[in-house]
């Protein structure tokens, strides 16, 4: 694979923003070296990539959809890597968990794909976050509550149970496979070329497609990242007091990061998640903090945000949802501690505008996830292995 070089860079603290580097080709050739043979290119051979991609984890969190996009999303994961599903999908009246694994099974005999399999609700998975220390993603009946960001923690949890370096995540609706094999060979690039154990990719989306009448129409912009990122560098901005437009990938769900990040990072509920990774980082290693985390500040965060050939296409919903997840979104920026009244009140009215919020009313605070570094794995996994009714775990 053959991408741009980083060309620009932006530090904030102990966080560097890598401006978006382009995929150029998906596969590079041989070159003469690490370097490649064209200037201002990375070319990273398909042995590398395959090293890389032997260490990784990749979490699918799936609620409700359909078996064959699944089966497809599945084809299209490297081999070497580890797949992690955690479904949230609905049990009754027709239960579409079982439908799922039945299609995963399907996929693990014909290729031997190994994989750990999971439902959210499982109630193993409850007593086992209690038996680990780390009740957070429950809610008051002590059930593990919906949204799609406590599966991506449980992913996490889950990694750590695994014990491969690296993490990704690949969204459950992408109806092309061959954008999700760029979407891994783009983590495993991006590792390959970062110089610090904490690590961050975040995929960029060229176009995310639709289909229009009798033919398809190639959206430069998603419509909540784009609110996004211009509040997200808007709160830079306030900390810098220099305007930017670094962040590009607020709301990347497609990302990655090597497991040192993921213990150094908290999270939040919901589709809020992406955002406040990034606000997180900006609060908690940018030397606003007194106690600072020598070994990070003196190693770096690296982020890197990288644009793939292939065009992203799922399935068109409902659009009610859109203003909710603008809402959940800023929300995340709104409560930051570097948020100042400005910034706040433009918030306000952007998401007034867009029907997202009545007016007098404060976007609600997101739930925060703690960081999972001290969660005692061996304990989730030993009341995992003894009382769950929906794990599955296959290796080669």
């Amino acid at each position: 694979m053959r991408l741009e070089m980083p060309r620009y860079m932006e530090r904030f603290g102990a966080v560097k923003f890598f401006d978006v580097q382009r995929v150029l080709e998906l596969t590079g050739g041989k070159s003469s070296g690490p370097l490649g043979d064209v200037a201002g290119t990375i070319n990273i051979g398909r042995a590398e990539l395959e090293e890389l991609e032997s260490n990784m984890t990749i979490i699918i969190p799936v609620k409700d959809e359909n078996p064959k996009v699944l089966e497809g999303v599945l084809s299209g994961i490297p081999h070497e890597a580890f797949v992690i599903i955690v479904s949230n999908s609905r049990r009754e009246p027709i239960d579409r968990y079982r439908i799922e694994l039945d299609t995963v099974y399907q996929f693990y005999r014909l290729t031997r794909r190994p994989f750990l399999m999971i439902h959210q609700k499982d109630l193993a998975f409850s007593d086992g976050l209690v038996e680990a220390g780390y009740p957070y993603l429950l809610d008051e009946s002590g059930k593990i509550r919906d949204g799609k960001g406590e599966g991506m923690v449980l992913g996490l949890l889950l990694s750590k149970i695994i014990g491969r370096r690296y993490v990704g995540f690949i969204d459950s609706d992408n109806y092309i496979p061959g954008a999700v094999n760029e979407y891994v060979d783009i983590y495993a690039a991006g590792f390959y070329m970062a110089q610090s154990p904490y690590t961050m990719i975040r995929i960029k989306w060229p176009y995310k497609t639709k289909f229009v009448g009798r033919r398809f129409y190639f959206r430069r912009r998603g419509r909540v990242s784009e609110i996004t990122n211009r509040f997200m560098n808007m709160l830079i901005a306030r900390l810098t007091k220099f305007e930017t437009d670094i962040i590009k990938t607020s709301n990347a769900g497609e990302h990655a990061m090597t497991m040192e990040l993921v213990d150094k990072l908290a999270y939040a509920s919901g589709f809020s998640i992406e955002p406040y990774e990034i606000v997180y980082m900006l609060e908690e290693y940018t030397g606003i903090k007194k106690n600072v985390d020598k070994d990070v500040f003196e190693k770096t965060i690296e982020i890197y945000q990288i644009e793939p050939r292939n065009p992203h296409i799922h399935e068109e919903r409902d659009e009610s949802h859109i203003p909710d997840m603008i809402k959940k979104s800023l929300s995340t920026i709104y409560h930051s501690v570097l948020a100042d009244d400005t910034i706040k009140k433009r918030i306000i009215e952007e998401l007034v505008r867009r029907g997202a919020l009545k007016p007098g009313e404060d976007p609600p605070k997101p739930h925060v996830l703690p960081p999972i570094k001290d969660v005692d794995i061996s304990k989730l996994f030993k009341t995992l292995q003894e009382n769950s009714d929906t794990l599955i775990i296959r290796e080669e």
